[in-house]
């Protein structure tokens, strides 16, 4: 594997006077990236790349329909939210619709945002502070946001958040029987505890597909019995889905694909293609509760241009039939994933829904194998594929291309993934 070059990139010592140096860049040999169509990115020599983990242009990089609709409303009028504005309260109207259990919306500029919305929601809504979230997840980046993230379970350095273990079938807390009941039980220590220190109950939050925690294949039963507990402490249901939703799973949404009904609703990263928009969707109530507590107003989100984009995202969706394509091609490209289980030296399990997958490697002692999941993603960016590492160990491929990925693309890509792993 080719190591880091060992002439300095005069655009990297750029970047960290500019920037400060410690700010995330991916692979051994970061990429300048200049370009991109479709599923394809482009760097300054020209070369091509498929991107197998963008996420934010879900609908392909500079689709011709976005860059208009952003381009036409910006040359006519954007501006803030307390005028008026068809195009933004259409997409409220369309996206709380497509959501079936939500009503109304409070759009912002980042999942971050849409996400303390969302707790600042269920605590007024309740009555409680007391969160539950699990132990891998990651929802957001500011204090509030960002406590939940990779909170151990039985930590309680935050009085009013407690974490579970994520559930999962590979390495279940009670193997045999119904693994879906010890977590429920989990569940439901966290949710005493909270109540106990007089901190209450208000939520539980989760992407419904446990994006971050690796994708597990969740115990049968656990999302309805999670559900059924919640509702009978008095507590609400938060759907984070930025990552899992807009078609990502071949459903509309990861509750979809999970058999989970929420109470509030997170969108973010592909709602505007590259364009900052996110929103937390619940019911009237819920939101015109939050509105008279906090008057709550943002500067950019709800705007005009917001709203143009966002339709447009929604637009490009339903008339490609990128949901039915990301189910067949996300079909089609785990099962070839795992025809390789058995064949492939350290793949022990490959999981995913729609065109959002994990390989995860381990080592000969069959430990979670960090280093050569990391060294699999970048031998990949060298043969033009980019991915990533996640979940709980960072040893899982992280598989997220654009919904328009070429199934000859997807093909492609599986014989680069067999060329690095046997090297």
């Amino acid at each position: 594997m080719t190591g880091i070059s060992a002439t300095p990139d005069p655009l990297i010592e750029r970047r960290d006077r500019a920037f400060g140096r410690g700010a995330k860049l991916f692979y051994d040999e970061p990429l300048h990236l200049i370009g991109g169509e479709g599923a394809s990115l482009y760097d300054k020599q020209g070369r091509r790349y498929v991107d197998m983990y963008n996420n934010v242009a879900s609908v392909g990089h500079a689709h011709p329909r976005i860059v208009e609709a952003m381009a036409r409303q910006q040359a006519t009028l954007n501006t803030h939210s307390r005028y008026l504005s068809e195009p933004a309260i259409a997409l409220a109207e369309r996206l709380t619709a497509l959501q079936r259990v939500t009503e109304s919306a409070v759009f912002s500029c980042s999942g971050t945002e849409a996400i303390e919305i969302a707790l600042r929601m269920a605590r007024m809504a309740t009555g409680a502070q007391g969160i539950v979230c699990t132990d891998h997840t990651y929802h957001g980046n500011n204090t509030v946001v960002g406590a939940l993230t990779n909170l151990p379970a039985g930590d309680t350095r935050h009085p009013a958040i407690r974490s579970i273990p994520f559930p999962e079938t590979l390495r279940p807390l009670a193997p045999g029987g119904a693994p879906a009941d010890a977590y429920v039980a989990r569940l439901k220590a966290a949710i005493d505890d909270l109540k106990a220190t007089g901190q209450g109950f208000a939520a539980l939050i989760l992407c419904p597909i446990l994006a971050n925690e690796g994708l597990p294949d969740i115990p049968e039963g656990f999302m309805a019995k999670a559900e059924a507990m919640v509702r009978a402490e008095g507590g609400l249901i938060i759907a984070d889905e930025v990552q899992a939703g807009y078609g990502r799973c071949g459903t509309c949404w990861g509750y979809d694909h999970v058999g989970l009904t929420p109470d509030i609703v997170v969108t973010g990263k592909p709602m505007g293609a590259g364009l900052p928009l996110a929103a937390t969707c619940a019911s009237r109530d819920i939101v015109e509760r939050f509105r008279a507590e906090t008057r709550y107003f943002n500067t950019f989100a709800a705007s005009p241009l917001q709203g143009a984009v966002g339709l447009a995202v929604l637009d490009v969706i339903e008339d490609e039939g990128l949901v039915e394509h990301t189910r067949t091609l996300g079909a089609e490209l785990k099962a070839g994933l795992k025809q390789r289980l058995g064949h492939t030296p350290g793949l022990l399990d490959v999981r995913g829904k729609g065109l959002f997958l994990a390989a995860e490697f381990v080592d000969a002692k069959g430990e979670p194998d960090a280093a050569h999941a990391f060294a699999l993603v970048c031998a990949l960016r060298r043969k033009g594929f980019l991915t990533s590492v996640d979940g709980a160990f960072n040893n899982c491929v992280k598989i997220r291309p654009p919904l328009v990925l070429p199934r000859e693309d997807a093909l492609a890509f599986l014989e680069a993934f067999d060329r690095v792993t046997h090297a």
